[in-house]
């Protein structure tokens, strides 16, 4: 909500965010600004960091969710106090 974390790695069978949907935490709401597909060779530590994570390692263990194999770069701007209705 600082926004020093401006973006995530996960590993999906498909995308579960949308450019431009907006989705709650704390009193705002977290708005995906970009969506691509990357491969496993692309996690650099660089991005494991700008990710809020110490390395790739620690990275890896949270993005993984169910039996997805496609890994996703989700960019996000955080918006305090949105008056928009979120999308979930």
């Amino acid at each position: 909500m600082r926004g020093e974390i401006t973006c995530s790695v996960r590993i999906w069978q498909r995308p579960h965010v949308k450019v431009g949907g907006r989705y709650p935490l704390g009193a705002g709401a977290i708005e995906v600004t970009g969506l691509r597909q990357i491969s496993l060779a692309d996690i650099t530590p660089e991005l494991a960091r700008r990710s809020g994570f110490a390395g790739v390692v620690d990275l890896l263990k949270t993005a993984k969710h169910g039996p997805g194999e496609n890994v996703y770069l989700v960019t996000f701007e955080y918006h305090p106090d949105s008056d928009e209705n979120p999308v979930v």
